[in-house]
């Protein structure tokens, strides 16, 4: 059960909530980005692509943890749905908005720095704009607070 009073959660603390859900996102959102820029896929669809990646893979990293707690298949999927769906949301919008808008970026190939560094941006501003979102979620009981309360039990 999810308890919505508020509690001071650190910004140390929202930071590595939102590091954890950024390796997820960031394998899936680097993949999804390679593999459509290497087969010319459309924006459109490279974006599509890397949004389904990241969060395959950002909720396959919570699973992993909360399976290993011996916690069931369903319900691990329902504690990483409840934990990331947010977070991964969020970051995803910031970081494709970023990529989508930096002039040149989604057309670059793998071999030009644009690409790379652009991609590389768009992933730290996402973390710096999420961070604040899961410290508000966590001081609420919301997102990793129902991984964390998962570990307590």
């Amino acid at each position: 059960m999810t308890d919505h009073t508020t509690h001071t959660v650190t910004w140390g603390t929202a930071a590595q909530a939102t590091l954890h859900c950024l390796t997820g996102c960031a394998i899936g959102e680097v993949l999804g980005m390679v593999i459509g820029t290497a087969l010319g896929l459309h924006t459109v669809a490279t974006i599509a692509l890397s949004i389904a990646l990241a969060f395959v893979f950002g909720y396959a990293l919570t699973m992993r943890g909360v399976l290993r707690a011996g916690v069931g298949l369903r319900r691990a999927l329902r504690i990483a749905l409840a934990a990331d769906t947010v977070s991964i949301a969020v970051m995803e919008v910031v970081d494709n908005t970023v990529m989508a808008t930096v002039p040149g970026a989604m057309d670059a190939g793998l071999t030009s720095a644009l690409f790379w560094t652009a991609l590389a941006s768009s992933l730290v501003v996402a973390f710096l704009l999420t961070t604040p979102v899961n410290r508000w979620m966590i001081s609420r009981g919301l997102g990793h607070a129902v991984v964390h309360a998962q570990h307590a039990h």
